[in-house]
């Protein structure tokens, strides 16, 4: 490094675990001392507490985010010889859940302010095939809901959102998981809402999805050894259940104090050469990630490790169709231009509750050194002189 500054990563599970450590020390041993580690009270109990978060009538919890994603298609009768719509800019987990049920996903590009998908673009790919639209809620910013909705009821389509980067985020003052027909999150360690290990959950209003997806997630049974559907081993352990019900009353504190660190970063760079995200006016975004744009993205991501001992990220660099897995869709480059600029573009700060301010204005000082260090001589000059 250039300089003798401390390590800034971009997420810190240490200091958020010490941060509660008082309250979540004492849950998880009453658990362990309980002999009750699967589809016990703790599971009930958060389930019961994360759906009156969200809004919604009902909440079930699985073992991962993909699980969710799996589950919530199939609930909703998407099987071999349907289409599903999203995007290519998400992670490869949204695609390949689709992919799981035999449906095949149909891809349409993102909106270049949000990198959510593009409303407009819905209804051209929509066919006699398409079953369902999956809109991803990316990087704690919603999408667009209430088109994509309307869109959904004119054609008898479900709509189910990945909200695995959206828990507390908010569209139109709906909390995300009230909203669609189903939600999916995910509880990976580094989200808003995260477990110590695996998790997931889907949301819904509808009892008959309700039912439907506790049996899938239990081998199909609606009671022990009575198997009704072909069904999975996706469930959710009591200590995961209990370590996320703790996390839960700290969520709302916990996106705000994000938020304020995104307030800061946004005023301090927005003369830079980055552009930095935007909040639609319907949306409360909860900055999973706080996602600039740099022409220069991949300079600028190793020379602020490198130089300043700034870790920054990148979401994600190959986007879904372009990668090799999934080749047999049968998209080349070039078919969806945002997403694929998007891939050559962004980059993640810092960004999570317990983040210092000396550490954030660390990685602002060092985004804003790189700029001038790289910019054109003449520009530099012309800044110097008095104006």
């Amino acid at each position: 490094m250039g300089r003798d500054e401390r390590i800034v990563p971009l997420v810190d599970l240490k200091a958020q675990y010490e941060s509660i450590r008082q309250e979540l020390d004492p849950e998880v041993l009453r658990v362990l001392g309980s002999g009750s580690y699967v589809q016990g009270e703790e599971g009930r109990l958060f389930e019961r507490e994360f759906a009156d978060y969200c809004g919604a009538r009902h909440a079930v919890a699985v073992n991962t985010g993909t699980s969710a994603l799996h589950l919530a298609l199939l609930a909703a009768g998407v099987g071999p010889g349907d289409e599903v719509i999203t995007v290519s800019h998400t992670f490869i987990a949204t695609v390949a859940a689709i992919v799981y049920t035999g449906a095949t996903p149909v891809l349409v590009d993102i909106d270049a302010q949000t990198f959510a998908i593009d409303v407009n673009r819905i209804e051209a790919a929509i066919t006699t095939r398409t079953r369902a639209i999956v809109p991803v809620h990316i990087y704690g910013h919603p999408a667009d809901v209430d088109p994509i909705i309307d869109i959904a009821r004119r054609h008898d389509l479900t709509v189910i959102e990945d909200a695995a980067q959206a828990h507390g985020a908010r569209y139109k003052g709906r909390t995300v998981g009230g909203i669609a027909d189903l939600t999916c999150f995910s509880f990976y360690p580094s989200k808003n809402l995260g477990a110590a290990g695996e998790g997931g959950a889907i949301t819904t209003d509808n009892p008959n999805h309700d039912r439907a997806l506790r049996m899938l997630r239990d081998w199909g049974a609606e009671q022990k050894y009575h198997h009704k559907l072909k069904g999975y081993n996706y469930r959710l352990d009591e200590i995961q259940a209990t370590i996320l019900r703790v996390k839960l009353r700290h969520l709302d504190g916990w996106n705000e104090a994000r938020r304020r660190h995104a307030v800061a970063y946004t005023a301090a760079l927005k003369g830079s050469d980055l552009v930095v995200p935007q909040e639609m006016p319907w949306a409360h975004h909860i900055y999973y990630a706080y996602v600039v744009r740099s022409q220069d993205r991949d300079e600028l991501h190793r020379w602020l490790k490198a130089e300043r001992g700034v870790e920054s990220g990148i979401h994600y660099p190959i986007p879904v169709h372009l990668q090799e897995a999934h080749r047999d869709l049968g998209y080349q480059q070039g078919d969806f231009p945002i997403a694929e600029q998007a891939a050559r573009e962004v980059l993640s700060l810092p960004i999570y509750p317990e983040l210092q301010s000396s550490q954030r204005d660390q990685a602002i000082s060092a985004i804003l050194d790189h700029g001038r260090r790289t910019a054109p001589a003449e520009a530099l000059e012309a800044a110097s002189q008095p104006a």
